[in-house]
C-alpha cells in the first residue's frame, strides 16, 4: 500500500529560494534541526554516502523546468498579473540499506505558494512527482497532489510531503539518482489527423455504361 505523509504548516518564509538538498538525519533536517547547509547554496550535484550505514545516498535533484508552477490571470509571462506561484523549499533524503541489497529511500519535500500582484488567499494544489532512476530510466516513482494553504493576509503559505516507499533494487543500488519535480504544464493537445479525402470514382470506358445506368 502506497504510504505518504502530507504535513501542512503556516511557516512564513521571508523570501523564496533555492531549493536545498539536505543530507544526514531526514526528520532532523526536514523539520528544523541541524545537520542541514546554513546558508548559500547547497550541492546538489555530488553523491554523498550516508557515514552510518556506508550506503551510496545521491542529494535530491530537481530538473530544468521541473523547479516551479505558475498561474497568471491572463497571459502568461507578464508578472503584473501572476496569481501565484509554487516553488520547491528545502529538499531532503535518507537512504538506509536492507538486507538482501536493495535501498530504501525516504524523501521530504516542502513546497511553498507565494501570491503574486494579482493573486488572493486560498488553497493551491500542485502535483509532485518523487523519483528513483539509474541511466535515466525511472526505477520508482510516486506522484502526490499537494495541497498548499495561503491564509488570509498572508503572502505565502507553505506545505510537507514525505515519501516513504521508495526502493532501489540491489543490482542497482550505486549511481543512482533521486529526483523530484513539480508536474504543472498541461499536455498540449494532438492535432487531429486529417481527415482522407474520397477517391474520385473512375472515369466509364467508352461504351461502358457508368454505375447505376
Amino acid at each position: 500500500m502506497r504510504r505518504a505523509l502530507i504535513i501542512f504548516g503556516g511557516l512564513m518564509l521571508a523570501v523564496p529560494g533555492t531549493a536545498r538538498a539536505e543530507p544526514g538525519s531526514f526528520f532532523k533536517n526536514m523539520f528544523g534541526g541541524g545537520g542541514g547547509s546554513e546558508g548559500g547554496t547547497p550541492s546538489i550535484t555530488t553523491p554523498r554516502a550516508q557515514d552510518t550505514d556506508d550506503v551510496y545516498c545521491p542529494p535530491v535533484f530537481v530538473p530544468d523546468g521541473g523547479a516551479a508552477i505558475q498561474a497568471f490571470a491572463g497571459a502568461a509571462g507578464d508578472n503584473r498579473r501572476l496569481r501565484h506561484q509554487i516553488v520547491f523549499g528545502r529538499l531532503s533524503r535518507e537512504c538506509k540499506a536492507r538486507p538482501d541489497g536493495s535501498v530504501a529511500v525516504r524523501v521530504g519535500v516542502e513546497l511553498r505558494a507565494l501570491l503574486g500582484p494579482a493573486g488572493a488567499a486560498g488553497r493551491f494544489e500542485a502535483p509532485v512527482t518523487i523519483a528513483v532512476k539509474s541511466n535515466e530510466q525511472p526505477v520508482m516513482s510516486r506522484t502526490h497532489r499537494v495541497a498548499v494553504a495561503v491564509p488570509a493576509g498572508a503572502a505565502q503559505g507553505e506545505a510537507t510531503v514525505i515519501e516513504n516507499d521508495l526502493v532501489v533494487p540491489a543490482d542497482k543500488a550505486i549511481g543512482y539518482d533521486i529526483e523530484v519535480t513539480l508536474a504543472g504544464t498541461p499536455a498540449r493537445a494532438k492535432p487531429a489527423a486529417p481527415r482522407r479525402k474520397p477517391a474520385p470514382a473512375a472515369a466509364a470506358e467508352p461504351g461502358e455504361a457508368a454505375p447505376g445506368q
